[in-house]
């Protein structure tokens, strides 16, 4: 199931392989995610839930977040190092 905070596998696009979080959920079909982009190179855009594969991990955000305070919370829960990420 794509909720928000759910870390997750782009499946299609430019972007495919690159691990994105979801921030919002737009409606049944779309949502809003980022890498965010200096950590994953995702950035911030509306993607379609059929272009997600969902993972394992979750992080609790609020919707308004930034990308910064994303980052840190990667790093608070150690995912960089788990999801083999460098920042860009």
């Amino acid at each position: 199931m794509i909720e928000v905070g759910r870390i997750c596998i782009k499946k299609k696009g430019r972007e495919k392989g690159k691990y994105c979080i979801v921030l919002k959920k737009i409606d049944k079909n779309f949502v809003l995610i980022t890498g965010p982009k200096k950590l994953t190179g995702v950035r911030r855009r509306k993607c379609n839930i059929l272009h997600l594969e969902p993972t394992q991990y979750f992080l609790e955000i609020k919707e308004e977040m930034s990308d910064e305070e994303i980052i840190k919370l990667f790093e608070k829960e150690n995912l960089i190092k788990k999801l083999e990420l460098k920042k860009l």
